[in-house]
């Protein structure tokens, strides 16, 4: 699957210093593990968005996915989505309580996402 694989490199005098590993679907990338030697201004956001961006328009991908979590994304125009896993939990008492928790969870990442809608640049 080498196809679905796409590095992104930042070198210093020749030698890498920085990557960003994106997973590339039939119309998405999907991203990204980030892993840097150096500290340099905007760096993480040049490998890990803007050059997914950039892959995405050159190719024709319909979709970036830049990964979870940070309010970052959102200046830069990433709006939050809510996504679903699912899972089996075969003991009751555990099964219970998770259940418990991803109630109030959800209640909580609704009204964080609501807030996050707002901070958008788009209106």
């Amino acid at each position: 699957m080498p196809e679905a694989l796409v590095l992104v490199q930042a070198y210093i005098e020749g030698r890498p210093v920085a990557a960003a590993l994106y997973f590339r679907g039939s119309s998405t990338l999907y991203g990204r593990y980030w892993g840097s030697e150096v500290v340099a201004d905007c760096l993480h956001f040049e490998a890990c968005y803007y050059q997914g961006i950039d892959y995405c328009l050159q190719r024709g991908l319909t979709l970036f996915d830049p990964g979870t979590q940070g309010e970052h994304k959102l200046v830069r125009g990433f709006a939050p989505q809510r996504v679903r896993s699912l899972h089996y939990i075969s003991h009751p008492g555990l099964a219970a309580g998770v259940a418990q928790f991803c109630h109030q969870e959800g209640q909580h990442v609704s009204a964080y996402r609501e807030a996050a809608q707002q901070a958008l640049p788009f209106k």
